[in-house]
């Protein structure tokens, strides 16, 4: 089969794009042909056996959405043209799924959409503007896809018609091969290893996901112990600045990585400590290298982290998430218990599940 896939991909970075890439594979692995459609990029190149095709525009903030949204539609039509698609799939309900939708209707094609995440927690839920947009998305998906219970949850309450019948689970997955505590764990920072426990986190430095409160955390901590802060965001000057600022002591930004793979074995423990969450992709690749976990207690989250790999704080109290940091790194026999634990728990998440009807398991 022909599957044509709409929304964020390698080299752009992000969980989404990392659940793209993670399905677009084992369906090319199972001798489908997949073409994914996404964000410009000057890189953008056939990866895996995947076909990739970068669109026009730009990244700009405010308008990035609305520029991929017209621009995705264009290059579906046109791929549409020379080729017989089978499926259309759009990952994140706006703009990747309104993109997918809308030609997918005109066409006659079978579309999936995929719920991510923030495009229902923050987006649906906090602009009330986007609304009755992603109601649209979902009536007209043949088929809703959530990476989490809770997610699913979600997307049900909206009331749309006929919501809860076409709505399924579908996990995010993790490569348990290329996240691995068999990688090389010795993690340098300007040539110097790191001769203290790293606590390490890792994801877009935005509002959403709480790093200012890891801040906060390591100046009442009660252990020692370097904080590598692993991506980039509209927050990450300020929160550089802060730590120097505020002589927050052993704390290191490393701006945006493609290597996360290679970090993670370094590290003692994985900090999540969003204040919402949809699943938590970088939790598994934690587990998977046979890292003990933190995480707040919302969302995806809580399907993930359980009380023999990690623990659960709220992200509301930095108290809450110091105190556990502290007990994971003071604690040398609880942290490998946890980390003994952790692997098997990421074998659960293993297996790439094709959540296509068209296409026999």
């Amino acid at each position: 089969m022909k599957i044509a896939m709409v929304g964020q991909f390698p080299p752009h970075v992000g969980g989404v794009g990392v659940h793209i890439h993670t399905l677009s594979k084992e369906l090319v692995k199972q001798g489908h042909e997949v073409y994914v459609i996404t964000y410009p990029h000057k890189d953008i190149q056939d990866i895996d056996g995947i076909h990739v095709i970068g669109t026009k525009g730009l990244n700009i903030p405010g308008v990035r959405g609305l520029m991929f949204k017209k621009n995705a539609k264009k290059a579906l039509e046109n791929l549409l043209d020379k080729e017989d698609i089978d499926i259309i799939h759009g990952h994140y309900l706006f703009p990747a799924g309104a993109a997918a939708v809308e030609v997918g209707n005109k066409r006659g094609i079978k579309t999936y959409v995929t719920a991510h995440g923030s495009d229902m927690f923050e987006v649906y839920k906090k602009q009330p503007l986007m609304r009755s947009t992603i109601k649209n998305v979902l009536k007209r998906a043949d088929c809703v896809l959530a990476v989490s219970n809770a997610l699913r949850h979600e997307i049900i309450a909206t009331g749309v018609n006929g919501i809860s019948q076409k709505t399924r689970l579908s996990w995010n997955s993790v490569d348990v091969e290329k996240f691995s505590f068999h990688r090389n764990n010795s993690f340098k920072i300007e040539n110097n290893l790191i001769d203290k426990p790293i606590v390490l986190f890792v994801g877009n430095i935005i509002k959403r996901k709480n790093v200012e409160s890891l801040l906060e955390a390591k100046k009442i901590a009660n252990s020692d112990y370097y904080l590598v802060i692993v991506g980039d965001g509209p927050l990450f000057k300020k929160l550089k600045q802060k730590a120097e600022d505020e002589n927050i002591r052993d704390v290191i930004f490393t701006g945006s990585r493609d290597d996360v793979d290679k970090i993670i074995p370094s590290c003692d423990v994985l900090v999540l400590p969003s204040f919402s969450e949809s699943f938590g992709l970088v939790l598994i690749e934690a587990l998977s290298c046979g890292k003990p976990v933190i995480g707040s207690n919302v969302g995806g989250i809580i399907e993930i982290i359980t009380d023999d790999v990690g623990l659960l704080v709220n992200p509301n109290k930095v108290s809450s998430i110091a105190g556990a940091i502290d007990k994971i790194v003071n604690d040398n026999q609880f942290r490998l218990e946890l980390s003994s634990n952790a692997r098997e728990r990421a074998m659960k998440f293993s297996k790439v599940d094709i959540p296509y009807d068209e296409v026999k398991q």
